[in-house]
C-alpha cells in the first residue's frame, strides 16, 4: 500500500489580530512549512485550502501573495474541520499518485465578525437562538446528571490546557489559573463559564504532504500519516444521547482501521476541545475510556502531558485558540512537534504515536457536519 508523510508543518500565532489579512497570515504559514521541509516552493503540485468565513477565492488569495500561482487550487468548507478536510484531500492526492507534494492550508479571520453563534441562522435551530454555547451547556448538564460529572472536575480541563498553552508560543490565552479563577469567571450558559469556552481567534496552518519516494529521498524529518477518516452525522430519531458522540466514534472506528491501531496504541491526542465538556465527549467517543470514565481520569491526571494519556498538550482550542479553517492543520503541527520531539516544555516522553481529532457544525436533524480524524506515526 502506497504511504505519504508530513515533511514540512508550521502555525502562526493564533489570537486577535485585526490589522493582520488571510493574505498575510497564510501566506506566513505557507513559506514557514515549505522552509520546515526543505524543499523549492515550486515542487508543490496541488493546494488545498481550508478556510469557512473567508469568501471565494482565498486559497488564490494566499497563493497569489507567496508568488505560487497557475496551479490547481481547491477551496474546502465543511465547517470547524474544514482544515483537516484540506488536509485530507491532500494526503488523498499524493497517495493516488497524482503528485508527489502538495501544500494543505488553513485560515481564518474571525476578528470583528463571529461571535459564536450558529454558522447559519437561517438553519431551524440556528432561528430559534440555539448557539454552540447553549448547545454544549445542554451537554454538560445531561452528562452531569447521568454520571454525576462535579462543576470543580469539569473545570480542571480549562486548567489544564491554559497551563499546556503557557508554554506554547504559537498560542493566544495561555495562562497558570486554577478551578476557582475559572468558577468565579462570567456564566456564558450555565454551566459553562467564560474559561470553559473558546473565545474566536485568527491564525493560519499549513502542511507540505509527500508520496513515500519523496520522503526518502528528503533530509528531513517526516511524519507518516497513519489514517485520515473523515465522516459526517446520520439523521438523528427518537431520543438522542448527547453524552456520547456517534460521529466521532464511527471517525475513530475508520481510523484505527486503517492504521492497525487500537485506542490503546496511540499516546497522546489534540481533540476538539470548543468547550472543556467536548473534551471529556471525546476523549471517551474516542474509546480512551468508557462512557463516564472521564472524570476519574481528570482527578487522576491521565490526561495531564506527562499523564499515561495526555490530550491536548498544545493547550487546545480552549489555551490555543480556535480560527476555524486552520484549527484542524494546527493540530497536526502538534502532533508532529511532539513526534519529532521538538515540543520544548510541553513535549510528550517517548511518544511515537499521535491522534488530531476536529469536529465541526450543527445541521438540525443530524449530530454534526463532519469529523476528521487523523492518526500519525513515527
Amino acid at each position: 500500500m502506497p504511504k505519504a508523510y508530513v515533511l514540512g508543518i508550521s502555525m502562526t500565532k493564533f489570537g486577535r489580530h485585526p490589522d493582520t489579512s488571510i493574505q498575510e497570515m497564510g501566506s506566513m504559514a505557507v513559506w514557514d512549512a515549505v522552509t520546515d521541509a526543505g524543499i523549492s516552493i515550486e515542487e508543490i503540485g496541488a493546494v488545498y485550502c481550508g478556510h469557512v468565513f473567508q469568501g471565494t477565492g482565498a486559497g488564490q488569495k494566499i497563493m497569489t501573495a507567496v508568488g505560487l500561482t497557475g496551479l490547481p487550487i481547491i477551496n474546502l468548507e465543511n465547517a470547524c474541520a474544514s482544515g483537516a478536510t484540506a488536509f485530507r484531500e491532500a494526503y488523498h492526492s499524493v497517495l493516488a499518485g497524482r503528485y508527489d507534494v502538495c501544500l494543505a492550508v488553513g485560515v481564518e479571520k474571525l476578528s470583528g465578525i463571529y461571535r459564536g453563534g450558529l454558522a447559519d441562522v437561517k438553519d431551524l435551530e440556528g432561528a430559534q437562538g440555539l448557539t454552540f454555547a447553549a448547545l454544549y451547556a445542554l451537554r454538560a448538564r445531561r452528562y452531569m446528571h447521568t454520571h454525576g460529572l462535579k462543576p470543580e472536575t469539569l473545570a480542571k480541563i480549562a486548567v489544564k490546557n491554559r497551563k499546556n498553552a503557557y508554554y506554547n508560543e504559537k498560542a493566544s490565552y495561555g495562562e497558570l489559573i486554577d478551578v476557582d479563577t475559572v468558577l468565579n469567571s462570567r456564566l456564558v450558559a450555565d454551566p459553562l463559564h467564560f474559561y470553559e469556552c473558546t473565545p474566536p481567534s485568527d491564525g493560519a496552518a499549513a502542511a507540505i504532504i509527500v508520496s513515500e519516494e519523496y520522503a526518502r529521498k528528503s533530509s528531513g524529518k517526516p511524519v507518516e500519516i497513519a489514517a485520515s477518516a473523515l465522516t459526517s452525522g446520520k439523521l438523528q430519531f427518537g431520543f438522542i444521547d448527547m453524552t456520547f458522540e456517534d460521529i466521532t466514534h464511527r471517525a475513530a472506528q475508520d481510523a484505527y482501521s486503517q492504521s492497525g491501531l487500537g485506542p490503546e496504541d496511540v499516546d497522546f491526542a489534540e481533540v476538539h476541545d470548543c468547550f472543556t465538556i467536548a473534551e471529556i465527549l471525546r476523549v471517551e467517543s474516542l474509546g480512551f475510556c468508557p462512557p463516564g470514565g472521564m472524570a476519574a481520569w481528570i482527578e487522576e491526571g491521565v490526561t495531564e502531558i506527562n499523564g499515561k494519556k495526555p490530550v491536548n498538550p498544545s493547550g487546545g482550542l480552549l489555551g490555543k485558540g480556535h480560527p476555524l479553517g486552520a484549527t484542524g492543520i494546527a493540530q497536526i503541527y502538534e502532533i508532529c512537534k511532539q513526534l519529532r520531539g521538538q515540543a520544548g516544555a510541553r513535549q510528550i516522553t517517548g511518544a511515537r504515536a499521535g491522534l488530531a481529532m476536529c469536529r465541526g457544525g450543527a445541521t438540525t436533524g443530524i449530530e454534526g457536519n463532519a469529523c476528521a480524524i487523523h492518526i500519525l506515526k513515527l
